[in-house]
């Protein structure tokens, strides 16, 4: 058994060090660093998933996937795409059909941004701004049927911009739980990271258990 946890835009692998030490330090836990994935440049979503997959591919079975925001919608594509391979997944802060005035807005606040604002994640700011202009027609709505294993969903109280998608997820999902948690944004793992460690730790242990 594996357990992939996938960071967002503008964090690093290192964003779930707080997260793994309150979840007791899973010893078959890994953290992907996104940007050390075998990448064209510019990077578009198509290379980025495909680099993905083949390290989802890679990694003993079954797979407990969990990302937040784009890592979210890997984890969330990978699964649509390999049911079986799958025990349980995890997404925080999620859509799955990108919300283009929502995508238009974030490229208009990063094209503002200096570049050096974008060092610390590993990717310089042509990649990004490329990476999130390629992710502009993604839609999974029609195929979250296709999703076999336990899912949980959560969302900050304070991520309005994607509550109703989690919403979504829950409804639309056979086996999946969502849990809101106060006080929090969009960055779970920095926000909060004990408590999402707490409940990442009990949904591993027994996925299909209220948490």
């Amino acid at each position: 058994m594996s357990i992939l946890l996938i960071h967002g835009l503008g964090q690093t692998a290192d964003s779930w060090r707080e997260t793994l030490e309150a979840a007791g330090h899973p010893a078959d836990a890994q953290c992907i660093e996104l940007s050390e994935l075998a990448l064209p440049h510019p990077i578009r979503y198509p290379d980025l998933y495909r680099a993905f997959a083949d390290r989802c591919d890679r990694m003993p079975r079954p797979l407990n996937l969990c990302g937040l925001s784009l890592g979210s919608i890997l984890a969330l594509h990978y699964t649509v795409e390999h049911p079986a391979r799958v025990r349980s997944l995890v997404l925080i802060g999620a859509q799955f059909a990108m919300p283009r005035r929502l995508i238009g807005l974030q490229n208009l606040l990063f094209r503002l941004m200096p570049a050096g604002s974008f060092r610390t994640t590993g990717m310089d700011k042509a990649d990004i701004l490329t990476l999130t202009r390629s992710m502009a027609t993604l839609d999974f709505g029609g195929r979250l049927g296709a999703i076999s294993c336990p899912v949980l969903v959560l969302c900050g109280e304070k991520d309005k911009a994607n509550r109703a998608a989690a919403e979504a997820l829950h409804d639309r999902i056979l086996r999946a739980q969502l849990r809101i948690l106060p006080g929090a944004g969009h960055e779970l793992n920095r926000d909060d990271p004990r408590t999402l460690g707490r409940m990442l730790r009990a949904f591993w242990n027994a996925p299909d258990a209220p948490i």
